[in-house]
């Protein structure tokens, strides 16, 4: 356990930050489950309406430094080529 005053405040801190980012996270994993749910329903309109809406959350979960850019970067590419695979 921690002893010093600033080892104490650094746990408190780092808990608080944990909270937030676990939130930011879900929140990038719900959207990215929703253009894969449209995906796997073949619904070409509805995935590329929640890919839209999905990219902003990915790009912001790198910018809060939640995610690695080149992680990002692979996901959106890989969701959009699946959304091109679908027949129209």
């Amino acid at each position: 356990m921690a002893q010093h005053q600033s080892a104490k405040k650094r746990i408190r801190r780092n808990e608080r930050r944990r909270v937030v980012n676990h939130a930011r996270i879900s929140r990038i994993r719900t959207f990215v489950k929703k253009v894969e749910t449209a995906i796997a329903g073949g619904d070409k309109e509805a995935a590329q309406a929640a890919f839209k809406s999905a990219q902003p959350e990915m790009q912001r979960g790198v910018t809060k430094g939640v995610l690695h850019k080149n992680t990002v970067a692979r996901k959106l590419s890989r969701l959009s080529a699946r959304i091109k695979a679908i027949s129209a």
